[in-house]
């Protein structure tokens, strides 16, 4: 599969997104102690694959540790469909967004690879 562009967002809806990713290329599970509770599996873009849609005010800001990474939720259902940081060693800016998040089925979700770290 290519690069396509998904739409997902919270479980509420308040909270809406579009991306451009490919899928295929699966996300990663980090182990860092934010990422472990909330069971995180992500994929990363650069900021211009990435539009908030909806609920840029419905979202409350949450940071640890060094501060350099935003964990957005929504104040309603408490879902966090995405952060965005700027690491210079990964990159510099991105958006990570939570594959479980995104409004596709259960099988492409399977199918998709998953790389821990």
């Amino acid at each position: 599969m290519a690069i396509q562009t998904y739409t997902g967002g919270c479980h509420c809806g308040d909270v809406r997104y579009e991306v451009d990713l490919d899928l295929d290329e699966g996300g990663g599970k980090c182990n860092c102690s934010i990422c472990r509770k909330t069971r995180n599996w992500s994929s990363s873009v650069k900021p211009e694959a990435f539009r908030l849609l909806k609920g840029a005010d419905a979202v409350t800001d949450y940071q640890f540790n060094t501060s350099s990474v935003h964990w957005p939720f929504c104040k309603r259902c408490g879902v966090r469909s995405f952060g965005n940081g700027d690491i210079p060693e990964v990159g510099g800016k991105y958006y990570s967004v939570q594959l479980a998040t995104l409004d596709v089925d259960d099988e492409a979700l399977a199918g998709a690879p998953v790389r821990y770290c």
